[in-house]
């Protein structure tokens, strides 16, 4: 359950840093448990279809393959002009897919530096955000316009948010429902 606020126009930097934050301590609290369940069972299917299907290793592997993607296009829309810029990509994009699926064989702890290292290096690009940057619009191919700051929770914190709560339940899942951790 992600309970994180509506997004508006004029979004709020600081919580965004502080939502990431959360998000990316909750990630780091499950490694542990993620680490003694190795080695994970591959998803058969880890292209677009649900994600409550994968494992930890393909849920790892999109998870940073996501962290690096869409600050990237976060930095086209700022490149770009008055215009709405367009970027973005949808679930059956075939670099994304193709990342998971060769991602997903690395070992653990690797996907775990890397979802590390990458929410680090958004969270600096979140603090280097004036305000009047988070309202410049992007034209997403499925969505339509959209404001950085609602790209920044929607695509980027958000989504975290729903990974960590993703892993707990795969997690709980394998211990047949017992107890919450993390």
């Amino acid at each position: 359950m992600n309970d994180a606020p509506e997004p508006t126009d004029s979004p709020d930097l600081t919580g965004l840093s502080g939502r990431l934050a959360r998000a990316s301590d909750g990630f780091a609290a499950f490694r542990p448990a993620v680490e003694a369940g190795d080695p994970w069972p591959l998803s058969e299917d880890y292209g677009a279809e649900p994600e409550s299907a994968w494992g930890p290793k393909e849920l790892l592997a999109h998870t940073a393959e996501m962290l690096d993607f869409w600050p990237a296009e976060i930095d086209k829309i700022l490149r770009g002009g008055a215009k709405p810029v367009p970027f973005g990509r949808v679930s059956t994009d075939p670099d994304r897919i193709g990342r998971i699926g060769r991602d997903r064989s690395l070992p653990t702890g690797e996907l775990f530096d890397r979802v590390a290292a990458a929410a680090g290096r958004l969270d600096a690009r979140i603090r280097s955000l004036h305000v009047a940057d988070a309202t410049r619009l992007g034209l997403h191919p499925r969505l339509g316009e959209m404001s950085i700051g609602r790209i920044l929770d929607r695509f980027l914190v958000g989504h975290l948010e729903e990974h960590v709560e993703q892993l707990r339940a795969i997690l709980d899942q394998r211990r047949g429902g017992a107890g919450r951790t993390g």
